[in-house]
């Protein structure tokens, strides 16, 4: 009976504190990584703002400043995942994934985007624990897309 407790809790105990035979110690530090592969992001949910531009050149120019902020948001590393959502009954119409927490440099890194600046978006900010190797998609994003949107 002792032989097989003690092959049970050395069973148990090998599960508990085995690590991941694939870690990459520099990868994990690239992408800041905590020991679960994982760490803060914030989550961007851009909802219907009170304001409608009803002039179809000044929002299409609203328009043409959001994405040319999110495209400097990408240059910069801090915009992970942008893109609209689908028609919803909550009004949300995009998300952005930010790798920044700190909510004074995320309130400013949005207020160059006309269309939040404007009131035609409203941001929530939520804080966020997702894969530390979420900006890693970035990297290949490029070379699968044939026409800018």
């Amino acid at each position: 009976m002792k032989r097989l407790s003690f092959l049970i809790f050395m069973l148990i105990s090998g599960f508990a504190f085995s690590q991941n035979p694939k870690y990459d110690e520099t990868l994990a530090k690239k992408y800041g990584a905590d020991e679960y592969g994982m760490k803060a992001f914030t989550l961007v949910l851009l909802k219907t703002g009170s304001y409608e531009e009803k002039d179809k050149t000044k929002r299409d120019s609203l328009f043409a400043g959001h994405m040319a902020n999110i495209n400097r948001l990408v240059e910069m590393k801090k915009m992970i995942v942008a893109g609209p959502l689908f028609k919803n009954e909550q009004n949300y119409r995009g998300i952005f994934i930010l790798d920044e927490i700190d909510p004074e440099k995320i309130k400013e890194l949005m207020a160059a985007d006309p269309t939040i600046k404007t009131g035609i978006f409203e941001p929530i900010y939520i804080k966020w624990y997702g894969s530390a190797a979420l900006p890693a998609y970035l990297e290949v994003n490029d070379k699968i897309w044939q026409k800018n949107p």
